[in-house]
C-alpha cells in the first residue's frame, strides 16, 4: 500500500509516517521503479503500536527498543514486561506526587479563603507550601535525566559490542 492509504488507515499524516521511518521506528521502505514506496500490510499494526505506546507515555526511544522485529514475529518478552512494569512504577510515582500537590494546593486554597488573613500572608503561605513541591520536582527531574543518560550510555555500549 502507498503512503496515502497507510495514512488513511492509521489516521496519521504522511509526514508523521515519514518521521517515524526517519526515527527508525518503522523499517525504511525502498522506492519502486515508479518512485512510490510500497508499505507492507503489517505497517498498519506497527504504527498503531507506536501511537498507542506514545499515548501511554512512552518516549520514542523506549518504543524503538520494544517494537517487534522480523515482520512482527519476534519480540523480547522479558524486556517488554520489565519496561511495562517500569512505566507502571513511573505512573504510580507521578500519581503520588499529584496527590501530594493537590493536598498542598487545597490547603493553600483553604488558607486563602480565610477573610481574616491579609493578602501578604496568603502569598507567604503559598510560597511556603509550594517551594518544597518545586524543589522536589527539580530534584526528581534531575535524577530522571541522569537515569535516562545512563540508560542511553549502556544501550550505546551494548550496540558497539554487538
Amino acid at each position: 500500500m502507498k503512503i496515502g492509504e497507510l495514512a488513511e488507515r492509521t489516521g496519521l499524516a504522511p509526514s508523521k509516517i515519514r518521521f517515524y521511518e526517519a526515527q527508525g521506528l518503522i523499517a525504511p521502505v525502498p522506492r519502486q521503479a515508479n518512485g512510490y514506496r510500497e508499505y507492507l500490510p503489517q505497517s498498519v499494526q506497527l504504527l498503531e503500536i507506536i501511537v498507542t505506546a506514545q499515548a501511554g507515555g512512552f518516549s520514542l526511544d523506549e518504543i524503538r527498543h520494544l517494537l517487534p522485529t522480523a515482520g512482527m514475529q519476534k519480540c523480547n518478552r522479558e524486556k517488554l514486561i520489565a519496561t511495562l512494569k517500569h512505566k507502571v512504577a513511573e505512573i504510580e510515582l507521578l500519581q503520588r506526587r499529584l496527590r501530594q500537590n493537590k493536598a498542598k494546593l487545597l490547603e493553600v486554597i483553604r488558607y486563602a479563603e480565610d477573610p481574616n488573613q491579609p493578602c501578604g500572608k496568603h502569598a507567604e503561605h503559598l510560597m511556603k507550601k509550594l517551594t518544597p513541591i518545586v524543589r522536589q520536582r527539580a530534584v526528581s527531574d534531575l535524577s530522571g535525566l541522569r537515569l535516562k543518560h545512563s540508560a542511553k550510555a549502556v544501550s550505546r555500549s551494548r550496540a558497539q559490542t554487538e
